[in-house]
Formats: structure tokens, C-alpha cells, sequence
């Protein structure tokens, strides 16, 4: 079976900087906007995978979340398929399918129809992440606890492809299919991917230390299987480019906002233009939260952003850099993903 190392490159970046070495990839996750319907936020997410691979990015990737209003992205392999009928050679997938809330024979026929549909363009991103409130758990007939099976559901759901399952059951179409699994690695993460022999996608870079610890248990535990010969790191976070910045760090303050209010309000809410965050009066709470995520994210003009990604790079050994910037103006979106391919080609 492939693996990612495997996969068919895009444009050469930055010749002779250790940029030269990577991939770079996108993750979108439908980010609502306020006045804006959720309909417009999957739009927008078709739109900027077409974007993303006119502009060379290896992967264009959507997420899983049930329940949150400042996401609209709830079916993942539904959106990705969208995605993948609307572009022509970016590889597709899930950044991610949240297993535990799943049955694993559903997710396994799910990608064997995408993969069978597009063949040799779909990746399965996977996370163990359940529903985000109490109430969402039980709307999905999840508890808290099935996140502890994910080891076991992982392995069940490899088993579909393989066609070991002790049932007697056929995965049509899956069985058979080689189709790149990817885990994304919170807490024990990273020893699941590693015993599993996966490649692993961990964030964020606001958490350098925690990140490196993972890393560092990833590669020291990893054990070669048919998906992956060696351990394979994708490191995910905000990167925002722009002339000035200023400029860039502008990009951040929905998103920080965003996160702030979850902290203090339980809700993760649609996002509001910069410059209502920058004309709110904060609680000390909010403010100290806000300023939390607008801290250590790569933002800044063209030259600062390469800079700190060929740190990232050198500090982590990283293959693969998988963006997930969100905000409100879109337009700031798509220019940062411009100047950010121009820095790559540079």
C-alpha cells in the first residue's frame, strides 16, 4: 500500500531552504461568518479548494463538528466529496472523521466510495475527538468514554479495508482500496499513530513544547506497517501572510475572538469582522484569552512568515505543514494562501 512519501509532489518550493524539503497542505473547516448563512461557508470551502490547487498546495482536507454554530462543517465525506468533484488533482480528504462517533464499517463504505469515485485522490484523516457539548454526545448516542476505544476502532476500521473482519462482512467498496489513513494526535494520539504505523497530523504551534513531546514519542514508539515504512509528522496551525504585519495579525482576530468567547461562554460562535472585536470592551477573562490566541501563531510579511516556517521545520523534522487559517474577510484569506505559495515558490 502507499504511502504518503509516496504521493505524487507539488510545485518545488524555495530552492535551497529546507522549505525545499516539504509539502504544504490546506485544512478548511466551513467557518461560519456572522450575517452570513451556513450554506455560504461550505460554498466558500469548494471555492477555496479550487484556489488551493491552483496555487500548488499538496492536499485540501475538511473537518468534523456537530452542534457549533461558527462551524458548518459537519459531514466531512460529504463536503469532501464536493470538493474532490470540483477540483482535478489536489488530494482530498478528512482532517477529521471523528471515529468515535461513527461505526467503523460506515466510515470504511464512505471512503470506499469516495476513493472508487476518485481514485488515488483521497486521503482518511481520523481523529478520537467526541461531540463537543453533553448535549450533542447524546444527540450522536456517544459518551465521552468511546474516545478510549479509539485504538480498537482504529483498528477495526483498517481491518474493513483489509478484509479481516471477523463478522463475515464485506466493506464494498472499500475492501481492497489502498487509501492513506492519517490520525490527528491530542493527548495519546501520538502512541496511537505510532503503534498503529500511521502517519500523524499534530497542532498546534502556539504549543511548541507539547508538540515537540509528542513528536519525539511518535518517532521513539513508531512501528513500520503496510500503510507507512517510517514515521510521517504533519504539523497543523494558523499561518497568515500578508504586505504588512499588522495586516497579517489582523487575519487572527476573528478566530482569537471566536476562541476567547468559547472559553468563557461555552458556545463557539460564528465570526465577527476584526474591527468589532477591536471596538469590544473585554472582561479581563476574554481579554486574557483573546490575547492567548493571538500569541505564537506564524503571521507577518512574506519574509517573516518563511523565516518561522523553516523553524518549525528544523525544530519539529516535519514533512508536511497543514494550514488551517481561518477569518472573516475573505479576501484577506485568499490573498494570505497567494502570498503564502509565492513564499513556497520563492
Amino acid at each position: 500500500m502507499p504511502s504518503p512519501a509516496d504521493q505524487p509532489e507539488g510545485p518545488v518550493p524555495r530552492a535551497g531552504s529546507v522549505l525545499s524539503g516539504a509539502r504544504f497542505s490546506v485544512l478548511d473547516r466551513s467557518r461560519t461568518r456572522e450575517g452570513h448563512p451556513d450554506a455560504e461557508a461550505l460554498r466558500d470551502t469548494v471555492a477555496l479548494a479550487r484556489e488551493a490547487e491552483r496555487l500548488g498546495f499538496h492536499r485540501f482536507w475538511v473537518s468534523e463538528h456537530h452542534g457549533v454554530p461558527g462551524v458548518a462543517g459537519s459531514a466531512p465525506t460529504v463536503l469532501a466529496a464536493a470538493v474532490a468533484a470540483a477540483t482535478r488533482t489536489i488530494r482530498v480528504g478528512t482532517g477529521g472523521v471523528m471515529l468515535p462517533n461513527h461505526q467503523p464499517l460506515v466510515v470504511a463504505e464512505q471512503f470506499g466510495v469516495l476513493e472508487s469515485l476518485f481514485p488515488g485522490r483521497i486521503d482518511m484523516g481520523l481523529g478520537r475527538s467526541v461531540g463537543f457539548t453533553d448535549g450533542v454526545r447524546r444527540a450522536l448516542g456517544r459518551d465521552k468514554d468511546m474516545a478510549d476505544d479509539f485504538s480498537a476502532q482504529l483498528d477495526e476500521l483498517l481491518g474493513w479495508f483489509a478484509g479481516t473482519s471477523p463478522t463475515g462482512v464485506r466493506a464494498r467498496p472499500a475492501e481492497g482500496l489502498a487509501i492513506p489513513p492519517f490520525v490527528l494526535a491530542m493527548g495519546e494520539g501520538a502512541t496511537i499513530a505510532a503503534r498503529a504505523g500511521l502517519p500523524m497530523v499534530i497542532g498546534d504551534l502556539r504549543s511548541r513544547e507539547r508538540m515537540l513531546r509528542g513528536i519525539d514519542t511518535y518517532r521513539a514508539e513508531f512501528r513500520p506497517s503496510p500503510w507507512a515504512s517510517e514515521p510521517y509528522v504533519i504539523v497543523s496551525g494558523t499561518v497568515a501572510v500578508a504586505a504588512t504585519p499588522e495586516e497579517a495579525r489582523r487575519i487572527l482576530i476573528p478566530e482569537a475572538w471566536s476562541m476567547a468567547y468559547s472559553r468563557t461562554h461555552g458556545t463557539f460562535p460564528p465570526l465577527p469582522p476584526a474591527e468589532r472585536v477591536e471596538s469590544l470592551t473585554m472582561t479581563t477573562k476574554e481579554r486574557g484569552f483573546y490575547e492567548s490566541g493571538l500569541r505564537g501563531q506564524l503571521a507577518g510579511t512574506a519574509d517573516e512568515v518563511a523565516d518561522e516556517l523553516e523553524t518549525v521545520l528544523k525544530d519539529t523534522g516535519a514533512q508536511e505543514i497543514l494550514v488551517t487559517t481561518s477569518t472573516y474577510d475573505r479576501t484577506a484569506l485568499l490573498d494570505s494562501y497567494r502570498r503564502l505559495a509565492e513564499v513556497l515558490r520563492a
